[in-house]
């Protein structure tokens, strides 16, 4: 059975695209759940434009998302901690820690867009990656110094 994608789904296709199934995949499962309509003329010419309008949107999001970007490419944070012997944090600095010195400087970003593989246990100046949107993201610097007591 062919069928025309609503939205993404792995291994399968994008949005809009035309993919033949077995009749059982998308009976039970694509149509139902609105994840794809079946291949006539009509429902091409309305889900070509409404591929049309997604891409456009998606386009707007891309290059508000490189704009900011570009903003903050001059940000650096600096996280004040109290330490123990050996530099070593009492806590840790997490996304979160990085989302709230962000928004002190006037950007407010998602905590889930912060990435950190592990949260940062010790002082110094480390790189965080933030990723804006899934084609734009930016190394922002951190340092983490220990606080005056």
């Amino acid at each position: 059975m062919e069928i025309i994608l609503r939205e993404e789904i792995e291994k399968l296709g994008h949005v809009g695209s035309i993919v033949k199934v077995s009749d059982g995949y998308a009976r039970n499962f694509l149509l139902p759940q609105g994840k794809a309509v079946v291949a006539t003329e009509s429902n091409k010419k309305i889900v070509e434009q409404q591929r049309q309008a997604h891409l456009r949107r998606e386009a707007k999001v891309i290059g508000d998302a490189q704009e900011l970007a570009k903003l903050m490419a001059a940000v650096t944070i600096t996280i004040h901690q109290r330490s123990g012997e050996e530099d070593t944090l009492f806590g840790s600095v997490t996304a979160q820690d990085i989302v709230t010195a962000l928004e002190k400087q006037g950007y407010h970003i998602d905590r889930k867009k912060v990435h950190l593989d592990e949260p940062i246990k010790k002082l110094g100046e480390y790189k965080v990656a933030v990723r804006l949107h899934r084609e734009v993201s930016i190394e922002i610097p951190v340092n983490v110094l220990k606080e005056a007591e």
